[in-house]
């Protein structure tokens, strides 16, 4: 390799790594501040429900703005606007942990929730610029490891940190992280370019304002009332939807639309995001319905209960530089079907499974389903990514990313609802291990249907696409 060839793959693991560290920062944001909200509640004399907004006010902002700023990236630069996600990230962290009160630190939290949509919408988007084609899979495993560890690794880390510094440590650890993605970001990253004789095409206010009042009910709506469906929810749901419908006549009529709709004819870019939305929710389930399971039909104590869970992510991790690879080789669709299958075989496995198994009986297919789905994301971002061009990439980044999490929040929900009405008590806690083991089934009889859906919508795909 000569010295110029030596310098460009040196610039590029630079940027790779900014990408990774920007993906971990984001994910971390979202589980490591669950652990603090016994502690924020004593610190502020604060309810629950006003302290869990501290969770909710992150998610919410990546929810509603993360297509809107991955567009932006689009229309105005994507390095430029990685650097100011970055940056605020970085400065909503220190501001949230010098926080006096609730409603600054609920401020500073969505601000923080802004800088990391941008960070996730546009880490994807970034890829192709920054690795050669023949890499992407495996550049896409990595971002997907870095999320999956940033998951798995927020709650021990925060506990940790409250234990010996306080709760206000979980917000000022991102501090030098963030100045760290930034300084690599800004050195290696390559410069935006734009043609001077190209007019900029109008951000699409009119559209962003509507998808994401939209997308906000929706959220909300499937996260309000801790398990009761009640007015408040439905009336969300419909407000929801006539925001959607206003958004569709708009989009038709911009010049400059934030979606374009025309990419949802494309059999194959429209199925990478509805199987994705469909099988997000069922590893959602895994992590709303297992820890009962465990406790309730297993007999596990709380430190057990949460060694057996951190199966799933430590697995996700684990798995995601080998699917990028298993990507790159056999081709990102086929690893998809690939993943939906054994997707699929974790949860026959678990619709299937008697408490008399054990622990060993949940946790391996639990390390099957996870270890599918790694594969699964990593060559279905792959593949929706190298299919669009560079003009769209931030927008369809963000749309990836918009899937999953609706999957996960309305998996959170929706599984939640299944595995409550199964075990048939009001209290699950008071419920008998055999009514646990029975919900754990029908959830998981119902997660299965889901998976067969997604390999359904993503096989037919395939085969309609001329």
């Amino acid at each position: 390799m000569d010295g110029t060839g030596a310098v460009a793959a040196a610039s590029g693991r630079g940027a790779l790594a900014g990408l990774a560290l920007s993906m971990l920062l984001a994910s971390l944001g979202t589980s490591a501040a669950n652990v603090a909200l016994p502690d924020l509640a004593v610190a502020f004399g604060a309810t629950f429900q006003a302290v869990q907004w501290v969770v909710l006010a992150y998610l919410l902002a990546i929810t509603t703005l993360i297509v809107s700023v991955g567009r932006l990236g689009d229309l105005t630069g994507r390095r430029r606007l990685l650097l100011a996600g970055l940056a605020l990230f970085s400065v909503a962290s220190a501001l949230g942990g010098a926080a006096p009160t609730l409603a600054l630190l609920l401020a500073a939290r969505a601000l923080q929730g802004l800088g990391a949509a941008v960070m996730m919408a546009l880490t994807l988007a970034f890829v192709a610029d920054v690795v050669p084609r023949e890499r992407t899979g495996r550049a896409m495993g990595l971002l997907g490891t870095m999320s999956a560890v940033g998951t798995a690794l927020g709650p021990s880390l925060g506990g940790l940190l409250i234990a010996g510094l306080g709760w206000r440590a979980i917000f000022f650890v991102n501090l030098p992280f963030g100045l760290a993605a930034l300084y690599l970001a800004r050195r290696h990253l390559p410069q935006d370019v734009r043609r001077a004789d190209v007019p900029r095409p109008a951000f699409d206010i009119p559209g962003t304002l509507l998808l994401a009042g939209s997308l906000g009910a929706y959220a909300l709506a499937m996260t309000l009332g801790r398990g009761h469906f009640g007015g408040l929810n439905l009336a969300l749901l419909v407000a929801a939807a006539a925001g959607v419908a206003l958004f569709v006549a708009v989009e038709r009529r911009a010049a400059s639309p934030l979606v374009a709709l025309a990419m949802f004819r494309d059999r194959l870019l429209a199925a990478s995001l509805g199987t994705s939305l469909l099988v997000s929710a069922v590893v959602m389930a895994t992590l709303v319905v297992g820890p009962f399971y465990l406790a309730g039909a297993l007999g596990l104590d709380a430190a057990q209960v949460g060694l057996v869970v951190s199966v799933g992510p430590v697995v996700a991790a684990l798995g995601g530089m080998p699917a990028g690879r298993l990507a790159d080789r056999f081709g990102a669709r086929p690893a998809s079907i690939a993943g939906l299958t054994g997707m699929t075989v974790g949860a026959v496995l678990l619709a299937a499974l008697p408490a008399a198994s054990g622990v060993a009986g949940y946790v391996v297919p639990i390390a099957i389903l996870t270890a599918s789905y790694a594969l699964f994301q990593t060559a279905n971002n792959t593949a929706a990514m190298t299919a669009v061009g560079a003009e769209r990439r931030g927008a369809m980044s963000g749309m990836l990313n918009l899937s999953r999490n609706l999957g996960l929040v309305t998996g959170a929900s929706v599984m939640g609802a299944v595995f409550a009405a199964a075990v048939g008590v009001a209290d699950i806690a008071g419920a008998t291990p055999e009514a646990v083991a029975a919900g754990m089934q029908r959830t998981f009889g119902v997660a299965t249907g889901l998976v067969l859906v997604a390999v359904a919508v993503a096989a037919r795909a395939r085969g309609g696409r001329a």
